[in-house]
């Protein structure tokens, strides 16, 4: 995004009749990168009456999310981000209120919440406090009250923060539009007033929404409300914007550098030699003269400079990189001294490629096989803490060093789930790996998932142990459907076949049936899996249906034709 959001915010809160306000409330528009990655965030919450902590419930709820939501990881979603925060706040919350006798009953507290990133709305909620949105003149409630009515006077919360260890949180996102408003109340306010009067003060007080909300929320006192009452009224005046231009000049703000040559120097890195080069990247070894560590620059081609996908890509392998912190994937390197061309440093790995080293060893020992693919197994472990997915897995993308450590490398095709909720003109490729390390789902345009990654990892691995590709080398999407895996065991008679289904399921062209996590398809290439003993013993047509009903099919096809022929034969 290019311009920042621009929003109008009014709030009020009084304890009414109370003696204790136990409503709490905030807006929180961050001034930096956050703002772009994370949005803006804003809350309601109203500490339950039959809780003798209401008050801290609620606070705890609206300065955690605020806070806590904002040190969530930039590559999550925002669903993930907040659900997380909700969580580890309903169990502080639980576990409060078990450990002190003071708080009998608990600290409890509704929450309303919504989370604006980019031009999309995330909406949070659990109890009976409300989102209503205005748009166009018309007032629309966003949320359902968690209630269950017993009557036409009594009735119970059924869902908050900090009453069971277990919550469910309603979740939905909706696109939003310039001028949208948006009211949180709590129930002192919304079970005294019409929807109508709402929208009618918002309305008559487009410049003062303070004012609006106060009105709101003394009109709820005036008709009788005995609780806390507390209106927020939020408005965007303004989305950020996607214009192609404004996106293309935040790219090439930085130049490409000259074509560089050993003994050149650059930003204070002296360039020792080519590593590589593409007609995409080139790739030096170099010296960073003030710390004596040798490093690598990789710089982009000149054949891109007016290529917005290419140059969002480029940008894209730093910011990934960055963020990952795992010995078994490759380190990117912070700078401290401003750049004057467009560029990124990484750490040196002074080793080979494991396409090297399987041209090295054609028929390796199955243990130092299962070595470097747990090696590579942990590294992708950490692209998909973070809800990122490597795209991309293939032997030319993961380096040895001289110690024998596993590093992944070349983030340009990785996808961030954070980053996807992020609208942008430039097109986001969908399919950037390489054809036979390439899941199914992505040559037939369905989403993918860290499971994609697991089929790529199990490619290698079959790959390293046969020295074959497991669907052949004519694996492409017009095939698909007539594809069969290969049981390694063909190539390799003497290897287990608790390690050959191991492979089997991660290569799974059904996504469904693979290994939810890697560290499962690990610990089966390392350990017996009793599943897949029962699972030879089950009847074929609970193993494989379908090949169960195309035998029936084609020996009955043979029968018949045996028949017809034994008749003419009489």
């Amino acid at each position: 995004m290019t311009s920042a959001p621009i929003c109008s915010v009014g709030q009020y809160s009084d304890r009414g009749a109370k003696e204790e306000n136990q409503d709490s409330y905030g807006v929180l528009l961050p001034a930096d990168s956050r703002l772009e990655y994370k949005g803006i965030a804003m809350v309601i919450a109203d500490g339950v009456s039959g809780s003798e902590q209401g008050k801290l419930a609620s606070e705890t709820c609206v300065k955690s999310l605020l806070s806590d939501y904002y040190c969530t990881a930039d590559s999550w979603t925002v669903k993930t981000s907040v659900e997380k925060v909700l969580l580890a706040t309903n169990r502080w919350l639980c576990g409060q209120a078990s450990q002190s006798a003071e708080l009998h009953r608990g600290l409890a507290s509704t929450l309303s919440a919504l989370v604006v990133k980019s031009t999309t709305a995330h909406l949070f909620h659990v109890g009976d406090t409300r989102i209503y949105r205005l748009r166009a003149g018309t007032l629309e409630l966003l949320t359902v009250d968690h209630r269950f009515w017993v009557s036409r006077e009594k009735n119970y919360l059924t869902r908050a923060l900090g009453i069971d260890a277990r919550v469910e949180i309603d979740y939905t996102k909706f696109p939003v539009e310039r001028g949208d408003t948006f009211i949180f109340t709590t129930d002192g306010v919304h079970e005294h007033v019409t929807d109508r009067l709402i929208r009618e003060l918002v309305e008559a007080h487009p410049d003062h929404l303070d004012r609006a909300a106060r009105e709101i929320a003394t009109r709820a006192l005036q008709n009788g409300s005995p609780d806390n009452v507390t209106c927020q009224i939020v408005r965007f005046d303004a989305l950020p914007s996607v214009a192609d231009a404004d996106v293309f000049r935040r790219l090439t703000e930085l130049p490409f550098p000259p074509e560089l040559a050993a003994g050149m120097k650059i930003d204070g890195y002296r360039i020792l030699r080519e590593l590589h080069a593409s007609k995409r990247t080139q790739v030096y070894l170099a010296l960073d003269e003030a710390s004596g560590r040798q490093v690598v620059l990789k710089t982009p081609s000149a054949n891109f400079s007016d290529d917005p996908v290419y140059l969002d890509l480029f940008r894209h392998e730093e910011w990934v990189g960055s963020r990952l912190q795992s010995n078994h994937v490759l380190r990117i390197v912070g700078q401290e001294r401003p750049r004057q061309f467009l560029y990124y440093v990484a750490e040196y790995v002074d080793g080979q490629t494991l396409r090297s080293w399987m041209h090295d060893h054609p028929e390796p020992d199955l243990g130092a096989v299962r070595e470097i693919i747990g090696q590579c197994a942990r590294g992708l472990a950490a692209f998909h803490r973070l809800e990122m997915i490597h795209q991309d897995l293939k032997p030319e993308n993961i380096m040895i060093d001289t110690e024998g450590t596993v590093k992944i490398i070349d983030f340009g095709s990785t996808k961030i789930a954070g980053i996807e909720e992020i609208a942008s003109p430039i097109e986001r490729l969908q399919l950037l790996g390489t054809k036979n390390y390439t899941a199914p789902e992505y040559l037939q345009g369905y989403p993918c998932s860290a499971r994609s990654d697991i089929f790529s990892l199990g490619v290698i691995a079959y790959e390293m142990i046969t020295g074959q590709l497991p669907y052949g080398d004519k694996y492409d999407e017009t095939r698909l459907g007539r594809m069969e895996y290969t049981p390694a065991r063909r190539w390799v008679p003497e290897l287990p076949a608790w390690v050959d289904r191991a492979l089997e399921k991660a290569l799974s062209r059904s996504m469904e049936r693979r290994y939810a996590e890697v560290s499962e398809f690990v610990f089966d290439l390392c350990n017996p899996n009793a599943d897949f003993a029962n699972e030879a013993q089950r009847p074929l047509l609970e193993r494989d249906p379908l090949g169960f009903w195309r035998g029936l099919a084609i020996a009955s096809l043979l029968l018949n034709l045996a028949l017809g022929f034994w008749s003419l034969r009489r």
